[in-house]
């Protein structure tokens, strides 16, 4: 990924994630690419079609924990994102092969992800990919505010 991706790079993380606030993915973006991004290790990796388009990203860190692994540091998938014009033709797959080996490079000897419980398409790309389901945390949250 380099700087001049980060408007393809932005557009494909609205398509995942269409519930951030407007112009958080550039800022985002923007950190990373000044090496400020705060919450680093981290990598993204883009994917090209034929004409240099940019088709597909994929985001990994490192992390201390993730459910289902026993190694203290964990490489983690958090974003995975194909145009649905290239989708089920290799490239997620592509993708997912270079976020294990930049956690390879890392030193990580495991590998996780996550999903909607409701976005069976990710489970079951995951699945078919080599994920194993760890199971499902249900996430609780409360105000301490007035």
């Amino acid at each position: 990924m380099v700087p001049a991706d980060a408007a393809a790079w932005a557009r494909m993380r609205s398509a995942l994630w269409p519930e951030e606030q407007p112009g958080e993915h550039a800022t985002e973006i923007a950190a990373y690419f000044a090496g400020e991004f705060p919450r680093g290790p981290w990598c993204a990796l883009l994917a090209e079609g034929s004409a240099g388009e940019a088709i597909g990203f994929a985001e990994v860190s490192i992390r201390s924990y993730a459910e289902g692994c026993v190694t203290p540091r964990v490489a983690y998938l958090e974003g995975w994102f194909v145009e649905a014009a290239h989708r089920r033709s290799g490239v997620g797959a592509a993708l997912l092969r270079a976020a294990e080996e930049w956690g390879r490079a890392q030193g990580c000897t495991e590998f996780a992800s996550d999903a909607d419980p409701e976005n069976a398409i990710s489970i079951d790309a995951h699945l078919a990919l080599g994920f194993e389901d760890a199971g499902m945390v249900r996430c609780f949250r409360k105000s301490l505010g007035d």
